[in-house]
């Protein structure tokens, strides 16, 4: 039988990166908390602003903020720590190692998507080759659930909760004053948060009555056919698209219809905080059918940490990855990232399992193909079924049944 690994004793420190979300806190509270159980982890380091507070040395003392006040914080939105866009260059790495070396860090937490897994994957790497003991593990969060190994991450769940019950509303505005309204929803390449939005449905002529995913070509002239037929037959339609459609090549509608565009840290066209995808949408509506009543919003950033919009089921997860991370870095576990995996049985359940850095790092994946239905423009049964668990409790819309009086003669 093999020894079991020495217990490494030294100091801990967290950081969070990426795009924020409602339930990224009750991750760092999960970990904070559970390193306090540990007797091999003495200080615990929190670093602002991700890997710029790394690089800064800016670090407030975790250990030294009271139960209640994690407690609150963990019930709070957006990153508590601060949050960073900054993409590690191979010299940003090794300053990193440096200044985890001269804190004496044995225990490097990252909570973020795939770009902060590969961080922790190079730095990690940076650490066996200096033959220096380091922990280093990845935190999963991302609204996008796009995150490689795992059945879905924490904060999809609350984000797809947000954008459901902002379409059944949406759906109702809709229904009293008919037209056609058209919402943008997060997503540059994965279109499991547009999707959500059929989560909203609850009668049969509910809206989303299309919904468009980035994992299918957009094709202008079928969506102005999609939206003349539903009109047709519902006398309204209410859409959902991703930020990212893109044509057969490849090239996203808005960048391919503005010619330029705003540019992110990574050299993406700007997507979110722009109403542009939707103003060519609608403007392509108006132009080419009678429909005269044509309206477009885009949900942006209010889909990341929308206060008292949070599952209960991301909540819970989220703190479990958090704990599970600590817990296995403590008791001489290798360096990894705490993967969510549903488990084959009849009731929604899920276990938590280390996988390695690298099968987390970089690569993203996409919505299945039997999630989407064989026209594109909607999702299946299969994905209604997978998304529902993940969301908690969805309020229930009231309808009147309509009894139709009959005039007086």
């Amino acid at each position: 039988m093999a020894a079991k690994k020495e217990q490494i004793t030294g100091n801990m420190l967290i950081a969070q990166s990426g795009g924020p979300t409602a339930v990224i806190n009750q991750s760092l509270v999960g970990a904070v908390l559970e390193a306090k159980n540990q007797d091999c982890i003495q200080r615990i380091y929190g670093a602002r602003h991700g890997i710029q507070g790394i690089l800064n040395e800016d670090f407030i003392d975790m250990k030294r903020e009271p139960k209640k006040v994690l407690e609150q914080v963990a019930q709070t939105p957006s990153s508590a720590l601060g949050s960073v866009r900054r993409k590690p260059t191979a010299e940003d790495c090794a300053k990193i190692f440096d200044v985890l070396q001269r804190y004496d860090v044995r225990y490097f937490f990252y909570i973020g998507g795939n770009d902060s897994a590969e961080t922790a994957h190079i730095i990690n790497e940076e650490a066996r080759k200096a033959k220096y003991d380091l922990h280093c593990f990845h935190i999963c969060k991302t609204i996008d659930n796009d995150l490689r190994q795992n059945d879905h991450t924490p904060g999809f769940g609350s984000a797809a909760k947000f954008v459901a019950q902002a379409f059944m509303g949406d759906n109702l505005d809709n229904r009293a004053l008919p037209g056609v309204k058209i919402n943008v929803v997060m997503g540059r390449h994965a279109g499991f948060l547009t999707a959500a939005s059929a989560l909203a449905r609850q009668d049969e002529d509910d809206g989303p009555h299309l919904i468009y995913l980035p994992e299918r070509p957009f094709r202008m002239t079928q969506f102005v056919r999609d939206v003349k037929a539903t009109v047709k037959q519902y006398g309204r339609c209410v859409v959902a698209v991703s930020e990212g459609i893109a044509d057969g090549n490849g090239t996203p509608i808005v960048q391919k219809n503005l010619k330029t565009g705003e540019k992110d840290s990574h050299g993406n066209v700007q997507l979110s905080g722009t109403g542009a995808l939707g103003d060519i949408l609608a403007a392509e509506i108006k132009d080419k059918t009678p429909i005269k009543r044509v309206r477009a919003d885009t949900f942006g950033y209010l889909q990341r940490s929308f206060a008292g919009c949070v599952s209960e089921v991301d909540a819970a997860e989220a703190r479990r990855v958090g704990e599970e991370a600590v817990r296995c870095a403590a008791t001489g576990g290798k360096s990894g990232s705490i993967a969510i995996k549903r488990k084959n049985s009849k009731r929604y359940a899920v276990e938590y399992r280390r996988v390695p850095l690298k099968s987390v790092a970089k690569e993203t994946r996409h919505m299945p193909d039997s999630f989407i239905n064989k026209d594109g423009n909607d999702v299946t049964k299969r994905f209604i079924d997978y998304a529902r668990p993940l969301l908690g409790e969805i309020p229930l819309m009231g309808r009147l049944k309509q009894v139709v009086v009959k005039k007086k003669d």
